[in-house]
């Protein structure tokens, strides 16, 4: 019976590979371990070596082939008393490959299906697995023939290799003084909690992506209703919505100052406790708001069909609760006062931690904010959430030194970063409102007239 030799998987995330170079002939005898062929993938070309002994009776798939799917029949080998022109004649039709095979490559005969062929039978790629106990180890040819030359079992070795793969250094170390490290006792496949996760919309498949980690090395945690919106919402919003990123650094002592100043005079219940008390939060909120109303062209959302402006700034602000986050929204901030933004972000945060918000308060909005400087992070871009148009991320209020009039100073100053719909608001407008936002930063009593 003919014995089928298919394109091996190089990596457990091939799907498909070039068939560069044939190093082997039709009528050519071979033995196990021989390097039949090399493969070229999207990161390396590496060499094929066969399993199983024989005569080729037929090349299927011609050197200088590309798009080779995994497991696509490439050549086919007469057994031991196997007549070889049975063998190439017995040859089933193969998928035609992608592209035509590059010049001097003969032309390709008529396609033979793809069928996987067993373990026994098929070619052993460099990252072709020995399998004991339902453990996979994956070697490099030149550390097969290095451990069949000194009748070492790759098997029984970890590799330092690409995801784990025994290569020469760990078969010499296993030769000049058994310091290669034993492979890990094969544990048995993590098994998905009753509820099982659901697939991320497009990208790699979980199958794909448990085949880079040790079985057992993990556990599943499915994803719930708000992790999967988030990772949709988020995901759509970078596939359909042309980003674009202005930053600017606002310093900060001005307003720090005038914070200080208006808590202190925050009227007191009778136990003493203040009826407000500001954080920069609130008053980056405010400044956003008071920066969309004199920059009316960028409180807008973007429709197929229309721009649509808004008459008022409704800021969401991005809280961070367990499992993900959530953005309720400041209605019409640019008219509330600090006090009463303050009191309301206390409010939406405690509820919104408890899972108590309504849809009308997180739903909508004209813009959002969030704020990770008080988690010490510096700067970061954030990604639009639409219908918004923009969304500002505040980094860490710090000391720096800055160039005033000429002579160096310590200022205290924050890196904001402003992330655009590049379709609603080009970068002229997008720097525009942010030298707005700027100006009511560093002269913060602009936000109380």
């Amino acid at each position: 019976m003919p014995i089928n030799i298919t394109m091996p998987a190089l990596s457990p995330t091939m799907e498909e590979g070039n068939l560069s170079k044939w190093l082997v002939k039709e009528g050519d005898k071979i033995k196990s371990g021989d390097v039949i062929a090399e493969i070229e993938t999207d990161k390396a070309t590496m060499e094929v070596e066969a399993v199983d002994e024989g005569i080729v009776a037929k090349i299927v798939v011609p050197a200088g082939t590309e798009g080779v799917k995994v497991n696509a029949l490439i050549a086919v080998l007469a057994g031991e008393g196997e007549d070889v022109a049975a063998a190439a004649s017995g040859a089933g039709a193969a998928p035609a490959p992608t592209a035509a095979p590059k010049a001097e490559a003969a032309p390709a005969p008529s396609a033979p299906a793809a069928a996987p062929a067993p373990a026994s039978v098929a070619a052993a790629a460099v990252s072709a697995p020995a399998e004991t106990d339902g453990h996979r180890t994956f070697a490099s040819p030149l550390a097969r023939r290095l451990a069949k030359d000194a009748g070492i079992d790759v098997a029984a070795l970890a590799g330092s290799g690409p995801h784990g793969r025994v290569i020469k250094k760990d078969i010499e170390a296993a030769i000049s003084g058994g310091t290669a490290k034993a492979a890990p006792s094969a544990a048995p496949a993590a098994q998905p909690t009753a509820a099982a996760p659901a697939a991320a919309p497009k990208g790699m498949s979980e199958e794909t992506v448990l085949k880079l980690f040790e079985p057992g090395s993990y556990e599943l945690v499915p994803h719930d209703g708000m992790r999967k919106t988030i990772a949709k919402r988020l995901q759509e919003s970078k596939q359909t919505i042309p980003h674009f990123y202005v930053s600017v650094d606002c310093e900060l002592d001005a307003l720090l100052a005038l914070r200080t100043q208006l808590n202190d005079a925050a009227p007191k219940s009778k136990d003493g406790a203040p009826a407000y008390k500001l954080s920069v939060n609130d008053m980056v909120i405010k400044a956003l708001a008071l920066a969309l109303r004199d920059v009316p062209d960028a409180n807008v959302s973007w429709t197929d069909s229309n721009m649509v402006k808004h008459k008022h700034a409704d800021v969401g602000v991005a809280v961070s609760i367990p499992g993900g986050l959530i953005t309720p929204i400041i209605r019409s901030a640019e008219q509330k006062t600090l006090s009463t933004i303050s009191n309301e972000m206390k409010d939406y945060g405690k509820r919104a931690k408890e899972r108590k918000l309504k849809p009308e308060e997180y739903q909508g909005g004209t813009t959002a904010v969030s704020n990770m400087g008080m988690m010490g992070v510096k700067n970061f871009a954030a990604v639009v959430n639409p219908p918004h148009a923009t969304i500002l991320a505040v980094g860490a209020g710090e000391q720096r030194v800055i160039v005033r009039k000429g002579e160096m100073a310590i200022a205290t100053v924050m890196s904001v970063t402003l992330s655009t719909d590049h379709r609603a608001v080009d970068g002229a407008l997008g720097a525009e409102l942010l030298a707005a936002f700027k100006g009511y930063i560093e002269n913060p009593m602009g936000m109380l007239v």
